[in-house]
């Protein structure tokens, strides 16, 4: 589901790529990754919630969109994200 905010910004501090980055497409990208790894353990449990389901679809094609978008800036980049999240593709 959610994440904590002292999470949130443990990921933060861990993925930014210059002191004060929160937005950057790294970030945005690992935050999602976080929570989409929590809705996927939910939905392990409670199978029939489709509306958690929808959130989740939904999250996982806008974390494709800023990877696509980090591809297209940098190629180096997005490889040592996807390296370091575990992601395939």
């Amino acid at each position: 589901m959610s994440i904590t905010a002292e999470r949130r910004t443990e990921v933060i501090a861990e993925y930014q790529t210059a002191p004060g980055d929160t937005g950057s497409p790294e970030v945005q990208v690992a935050i999602l990754t976080v929570r989409i790894n929590n809705l996927t353990d939910h939905l392990k449990t409670h199978a029939k919630d489709f509306h958690s389901r929808r959130g989740l679809l939904i999250m996982v094609g806008r974390r494709r969109s800023l990877l696509d978008y980090l591809r297209g800036k940098s190629q180096s980049r997005y490889e040592a994200l996807i390296a370091r999240l575990g992601l395939r593709r």
